[in-house]
Parts: C-alpha cells; structure tokens; sequence
C-alpha cells in the first residue's frame, strides 16, 4: 500500500492541530509554515476532514480549525479513510491467493486504527524518529 500526498499530509496536518489542542483554533498558515505544506494544498484537505467531523471550523480574525474530539478519540484510519478512501487491496477474481490480500488488508486496517493522533503527537513531541514512519 502507497499512501498518497492526500493522506500523509492530512495526517500531518491533523497531528498539528493535536499538538497544539487547546491553545485556540490554529489558521492553516501557521500549519503550512511549521510543516513546511502548501496553505493551498491544506485547504484542499481540511473540507473533507471538517465534512466527516474531524475537524470544527472557528470563524473571525483569530478563527482557524480545531479538533471536533479529543487526540485519543481520532485514529490515523480514521483520516486516512476520509482522505484515501477504503483500504483494498486490488483483486484479481482468478487470484488464488484472495485469503492473503485480506489478510494483508485486515492487517494494515488494525495498525492504522490501533494507532490515535495522540500516539503520534506525543511521539513526534518526544523527537522520535520521524513520527511518519510510526504509522
């Protein structure tokens, strides 16, 4: 499985508003410009995430995002399924080894949703490897 720009930046981007929770709604510039992401590119991402209730919208001169639940509540899987869609495995109906890649997918699905934004947070806050590759 390759994850796309789409998925790994909505992670990044998710993470970021986990670290900083609490201190009022953070503006996608203020991401774009920690993270080093195109504000463009975070804008492209945080409607899907706001659709699915990831994320709460704050209006005004000091307004920007939020998180609409808690770190520990929001699992990676959870953002990667708004952001990727499902995660398949490609089928062949003449693939005799159709058992595995459901193995192979019901594995990655448990990784991905075993794994909160809190985890990674405290991870990439605690200077652990990069925190990407936790995922």
């Amino acid at each position: 499985m390759k994850l796309s720009t789409k998925g790994r930046y909505g992670v990044t981007l998710m993470v970021d508003l986990a670290m900083y929770q609490g201190e009022g709604p953070i503006s996608l510039k203020s991401i774009a410009e920690r993270e080093e992401l195109s504000e463009h590119y975070l804008e492209q991402l945080i409607a899907p995430l706001r659709n699915a209730g990831l994320v709460r919208s704050i209006r005004g001169a000091y307004g920007g995002y939020v998180l609409a639940k808690t770190p520990q509540e929001i699992t990676v899987g959870d953002i990667i399924r708004v952001l990727e869609g499902p995660i398949t495995i490609v089928e062949d109906p003449e693939d005799e080894l159709t058992y595995l890649w459901e193995k192979i997918r019901d594995a990655i699905n448990q990784v991905l949703d075993s794994v909160t934004l809190a985890d990674v947070a405290e991870r990439k806050k605690s200077g652990g490897d990069n925190f990407m590759f936790y995922i």
